[in-house]
C-alpha cells in the first residue's frame, strides 16, 4: 500500500469514526444511548456493522444532573464492545451447539463417531447424519430430518443397519 493509499484509508477509517457524547462509532462497532422504554433512565445498544438488531442492549448511567446520561468515552466504548463481542461469542457457541451434535459409539469394526449437522433452511430444513472411522474416514452420510435424535443406541441401531437412508 503506497502512502497515499494509506493516508486515504486513514481519512475513511476517520470519517467512519464518531465521538460523540451519545454516540460512539469505531472498530466495527456503534455504541447509541438511547432513552429506556421500560423505565425514566437511559440505556445503551451496541450494534455490530452490517447488523439489524443490537448485539447487546443494557442499563446506561444517568449524569451528574440525574436527568441526562452520563456521555460516552473512549474506555466505556471499549469495555461495551467487549462485551457485547463475548454477547456474540456465547449466543455462537449456542447455536453451533444447537446445529452440531455427535457421539463416539463403539461396535465390532471399531470406535465410529457419528455426527448430526442442521442445516436450519427456512423452506427446506434438514439434517446430515455421517458415520467417521477412528482415522477420521467418513463412511457414511445421508439426510435425515432434522428432528432426528441422535443418541448413543440411535448411532448404534443406524451403523448396524448398514448405514441405511432413515426416513
Amino acid at each position: 500500500m503506497t502512502q497515499n493509499e494509506a493516508d486515504d484509508q486513514s481519512e475513511i477509517d476517520t470519517a467512519a469514526s464518531i465521538q460523540e457524547p451519545r454516540l460512539w462509532r469505531e472498530v466495527g462497532w456503534t455504541a447509541r444511548v438511547i432513552k429506556n422504554e421500560d423505565d425514566e433512565g437511559w440505556a445503551v445498544e451496541m450494534i455490530k456493522d452490517g447488523e439489524a438488531e443490537p448485539a447487546l442492549v443494557g442499563p446506561w448511567t444517568m449524569g451528574r444532573d440525574k436527568k441526562n446520561p452520563k456521555p460516552l468515552d473512549g474506555a466505556a466504548f471499549r469495555t461495551l464492545v467487549k462485551t457485547a463481542s463475548e454477547v456474540l461469542r456465547r449466543h455462537e457457541q449456542q447455536l453451533h451447539a444447537i446445529l452440531h451434535k455427535s457421539v463416539r459409539v463403539t461396535v465390532d469394526s471399531g470406535s465410529v463417531e457419528v455426527t448430526l449437522d442442521i442445516v436450519p433452511d427456512e423452506d427446506d430444513p434438514y439434517a446430515l447424519l455421517a458415520a467417521h472411522d477412528a482415522a477420521g474416514e467418513q463412511l457414511a452420510q445421508v439426510r435425515v430430518a432434522p428432528t432426528f435424535k441422535l443418541s448413543a443406541a440411535s448411532a448404534e441401531a443406524w451403523i448396524e443397519g448398514g448405514f441405511r437412508k432413515i426416513s
